[in-house]
């Protein structure tokens, strides 16, 4: 190669940015391994409409090199990621808060509502998003009959998945992810196994964890209000 062209290579790898290396990774997720019977993959990013909401969004926010702080939740489930390709971002929060128009079916998802209580309070999408990437300890989703199927609810799912997370979290890791602190979305299972997968990688120095917006919204919904401020408490202080 001439030395112009190894140049020229160099300054095309310098400029490219946070968004354009997340929207690789997701243009590139899949999962390879066999799944125990009855389970089924949601992969989302196979279709061109969510890849063209991928790339708007995170040229949108993303279009810089700042580290990032993840947030982990567990994953996509039906009604947000699984449609959106976004992170707890239901179609009605992609367009009304992240201005990102979209044909799909505009129906809520309770995680997504919590998460943008949260990123209203924290200032809006372009303070959020300047500081903080949401993520999943599994990037794709599963159902089973139909329903959402979190990837440790069955023993032979979370086995089958075990090298495709371990692979994917190292990529996400190298999106330009902070690697001081990483803040877990769920105080049992999901932070457990995050703790026995990072003894395991070293991706990260300390995990620190919040409660699940869904379990939130779910069980405690009366007492959003405090869990929003407990949020901001953690967040800010990062």
């Amino acid at each position: 190669m001439s030395p112009a062209k190894r140049e020229l290579n160099s300054e095309s790898c310098t400029v490219k940015t946070f968004g354009d290396r997340a929207i690789a990774f997701y243009s590139e997720l899949e999962i390879r391994g066999k799944m125990p019977e009855g389970v089924e993959v949601m992969n989302p990013y196979r279709e061109p409409g969510v890849m063209s909401v991928i790339g708007r969004f995170f040229r949108k926010f993303y279009r810089d090199n700042r580290e990032r702080v993840i947030l982990l939740g567990i994953n996509p489930g039906r009604f947000g990621a699984g449609v959106t390709g976004i992170t707890f971002t239901d179609p009605l929060r992609l367009e009304k808060n992240c201005g990102i128009s979209n044909s799909f079916t505009k129906r809520p998802e309770l995680s997504s509502g919590f998460v943008y209580e949260v990123i209203r309070a924290f200032g809006g999408v372009d303070e959020f998003f300047g500081h903080f990437f949401l993520s999943a300890v599994s990037p794709l989703g599963f159902t089973r009959s139909g329903k959402n199927l979190n990837y440790y609810d069955e023993p032979a799912l979370e086995d089958a998945l075990k090298e495709f997370i371990h692979a994917t979290l190292k990529k996400q890791a190298g999106l330009g992810i902070r690697r001081d602190k990483v803040l877990c979305l769920g105080e049992g299972k999901n932070f457990r196994y995050l703790q026995k997968l990072n003894r395991e990688t070293g991706l990260f120095t300390e995990i620190l964890t919040l409660p699940h917006p869904r379990w939130v919204m779910q069980y405690r919904y009366r007492r959003r209000d405090e869990f929003i401020r407990e949020y901001l408490g953690l967040l800010k202080s990062l």
